[in-house]
């Protein structure tokens, strides 16, 4: 059976990178040795998480020198997000930490004028010349980026406030700043002519089409037990199915992404999530954020070593807000997602903890601004008065919240119809959350996409 090996730089997704190359129905197995990414037929190099970091844990085993000895006899080699970004020179990021310095260039924080991390999916286009990347939309999380392509490379781009560049090819060599095992389809047929070292028809000059973050639809799997359960504010809970089943069953109907949250939160229900977690990254191919009784640095690895690719704290980042500093540094902001459950309070909105049982002293704005302070990459805003209802999302709330936060919003609550979908994109969300209407198998992901595209709003087909 081929094998990829698939180099543990200490911040990499590497549950998802490795089930998507056994998806393809290729072996894959993780190294930290030298000699094996010097003589291993296919080596991946993939990465969430800080550059500094990264470099660290590539200079601690000697991995750098092989890595740049394999690219310079163009051997078949895949470096993911954070990945690329290692190939650099260097990053604003981490400001005199040099990288392997086999793409010239110095990685850039995007610009302020849109949100940051840049999250969800994306347009990718080819420059042309591309033998292995395709024009179509890849899952992206990143801060930082190369914004322009070096000599002696063909690349594709992409757009989110300015072009960047979203892949470089040269030789047997092939960097993307996007995950292709988190991209459906098209990134698995991509990894699969990185493999077999296929090649694409001359695609044209690039199109100049629309381009920038795509509006996500993500389905919200509660989970009790190993089951999905639904209710309202979390109460009589009923039976909705098999976590993995429902989350391939909505991949197949066009979500760009799955929420999964554990209700039973406590310690001892752990070994049940992270089997569960594990059953769901084997049966999907895009983004899986996964949150429920995480307290510490070490719950949230333990999850996204199982397959979550970005991590959900609410409760315990209330009580000691320096644990999203504590998993960003760990991690990246892009993988700390922080989980708001809103409750109105006049003019204003509380937060309340312990699956709403706890009210809080905090205000869910002021609470949304100082957790993107301490680190947060993205906010998931539900409103508990809306939960479960299907009566539709509270705008107010949300429109307040993309007023204060500068990273993408996730609305939560209350989604009971397309046009309650089109009206929290309208008031600031980036994506929308939705499980009862789902659930109930009263729309499909594929129905509101559409309506969604009805209105104007650009979503992936």
């Amino acid at each position: 059976m081929t094998e990829i090996v698939i180099v543990d730089s200490g911040v990499a997704n590497l549950a998802s990178v490795t089930s998507a190359f056994r998806r393809l129905g290729y072996g894959a197995r993780i190294s930290t040795s030298p000699e094996e990414i010097h003589t291993a037929p296919w080596v991946v190099l993939p990465g969430v998480g800080a550059f500094g970091a990264g470099m660290r844990a590539l200079r601690a085993h000697g991995l750098d020198v092989a890595l740049r000895e394999r690219v310079r006899e163009d051997r078949p080699f895949l470096a993911v997000c954070l990945g690329l970004q290692l190939l650099t020179d260097a990053s604003d990021e981490d400001p005199g930490i040099a990288g392997l310095g086999i793409v010239p260039g110095t990685c850039r924080r995007l610009p302020p004028s849109v949100r940051v991390p840049h999250l969800g999916w994306n347009r990718v286009e080819p420059d042309g010349r591309c033998r292995l990347v395709a024009s179509g939309d890849a899952a992206f999380a990143n801060s930082y980026c190369l914004e322009q392509p070096p000599r002696g490379w063909h690349h594709a781009s992409s757009t989110h406030g300015i072009s960047f560049v979203a892949a470089l090819e040269r030789g047997a060599v092939l960097a993307c700043q996007f995950h292709p095992e988190l991209s459906g389809t098209w990134g698995l047929a991509l990894l699969e002519r990185w493999v077999r070292g296929t090649t694409l028809q001359a695609s044209g000059p690039p199109v100049n089409g629309n381009r920038g973050l795509i509006r996500r639809l993500i389905p919200c799997l509660d989970v009790r037990d190993g089951r999905v359960v639904k209710g309202v504010q979390f109460q009589e809970l009923r039976d909705a199915g098999d976590p993995a089943e429902r989350a391939a069953l909505y991949e197949r109907q066009g979500a760009d992404e799955i929420v999964m949250l554990d209700v039973a939160a406590s310690p001892h229900a752990r070994d049940t999530q992270t089997e569960t977690v594990r059953r769901v990254r084997a049966a999907i191919t895009i983004p899986l954020t996964v949150g429920g009784g995480v307290r510490s640095v070490d719950d949230a690895r333990r999850l996204l070593e199982a397959g979550a690719d970005k991590v959900s704290v609410n409760t315990a980042a209330v009580r000691r807000p320096a644990l999203l500093g504590e998993m960003a540094a760990a991690f990246g902001s892009q993988c700390t997602v922080l989980a708001i459950d809103a409750r109105q309070r006049g003019d204003r909105w509380g937060v309340v903890v312990m699956g709403g049982r706890d009210a809080t002293e905090f205000d869910a704005v002021q609470w949304a601004r100082q957790g993107v302070s301490e680190g947060a990459g993205e906010i998931l805003l539900t409103s508990w008065d809306r939960d479960g209802t299907r009566k539709g999302c509270d705008l107010a709330l949300i429109s307040a919240a993309a007023r204060a936060v500068s990273v993408p919003i996730i609305a939560s609550g209350g989604i009971g119809s397309h046009d309650d979908a089109a009206a929290a994109i309208e008031a600031g969300a980036e994506a929308v959350l939705a499980a009862s209407i789902f659930h109930d198998d009263d729309a499909s992901v594929m129905d509101v996409k559409a309506s969604l595209a009805a209105r104007g709003v650009r979503v992936r087909r």
